[in-house]
């Protein structure tokens, strides 16, 4: 499958824009997932959420939706991996395991700061739950308070995606040790502010869009998603693109794809209206 979606839904400017005038904010989502096939819910990476929220963001999408959940900012910022056992249980306890088959990849965003040190990420890796049912028993290792947890885990798979900002993961050490751990590199274009690798290292391709031009701010005109259409294709059909941006001579699975792409350049109301038109454009084929 090949889904394509927005960074987030809750954003004053939409208003009047992507969402009608007197639409209500607590539909906001339900309109949203009817636009789109997927989400990156972002507010989890500012603070843990509940498990009400999360059952409630299942119960306003179809059937058919998929969620991607981006990483609480105390594992990955503040904490920086030195002791992540805990702050990832409070993550996996605090309601994800409620979106059941509508969970997607978790994403891992690390800030620019935090450089390439292989044992730190080994050791982060191999917590990493590889389904629901072993992220359900690491959360039942959290400090939250029972009114606040869910640990009820289903037999799903659980995908993980990690995306970096620091030149130091240039380094071919580092896609090994992804493809080691079957975690997914993100392909996050950033307008050239932050390293760039089209490695693939495992079974489903992650994209983050934040804009051609200028961080969150500039469009993708139709050149662009153009290209990003035919990119994207080959990625889906087990075929690198000719022309890949690669630092690892490691050759991938040629095989069919998942692909997750996320468009996060919400400033000036372009994520909805970009994502909408690649959506056109791959079912148009």
């Amino acid at each position: 499958m090949i889904r394509i979606g927005i960074s987030g839904w809750t954003y004053d400017g939409w208003r009047g824009t992507f969402y009608p005038h007197k639409l209500a904010h607590s539909k906001e989502l339900i309109y949203a997932s009817q636009k789109v096939s997927s989400i990156e819910i972002n507010g989890t990476f500012y603070s843990l959420q509940s498990p009400k929220s999360y059952s409630r963001w299942f119960e306003s999408t179809p059937d058919a939706f998929i969620f991607s959940v981006k990483a609480n900012r105390y594992i990955t910022h503040f904490d920086r991996l030195e002791n992540p056992q805990i702050p990832m249980a409070n993550f996996f306890a605090s309601g994800i395991l409620t979106l059941k088959e509508k969970l997607g990849p978790i994403l891992w965003q690390f800030p620019p700061s935090f450089s390439f040190e292989p044992d730190k990420l080994e050791n982060f890796f191999k917590l990493l739950p590889k389904d629901h049912k072993e992220a359900s028993k690491l959360a039942k290792k959290t400090n939250l308070p029972r009114e606040r947890t869910f640990f009820k885990g289903a037999d799903l798979p659980m995908k993980h995606a990690i995306e970096i900002r620091n030149n130091s993961f240039l380094n071919p050490w580092f896609i090994e040790l992804l493809k080691d751990y079957g975690v997914t590199l993100v392909f996050a274009d950033s307008a050239g502010r932050y390293p760039y690798m089209e490695d693939v290292t495992n079974n489903f391709i992650y994209i983050r869009l934040h804009g051609e031009s200028e961080l969150y701010v500039s469009g993708y005109d139709d050149n662009s998603l153009n290209l990003w259409k035919r990119r994207v294709m080959r990625w889906h059909q087990g075929i690198e693109p000719d022309d890949k941006l690669t630092i690892s001579e490691l050759i991938p699975k040629k095989e069919t794809r998942d692909v997750y792409i996320y468009f996060d350049n919400d400033a000036k109301v372009r994520a909805p209206f970009d994502a909408m038109k690649l959506m056109e454009k791959i079912s148009n084929g």
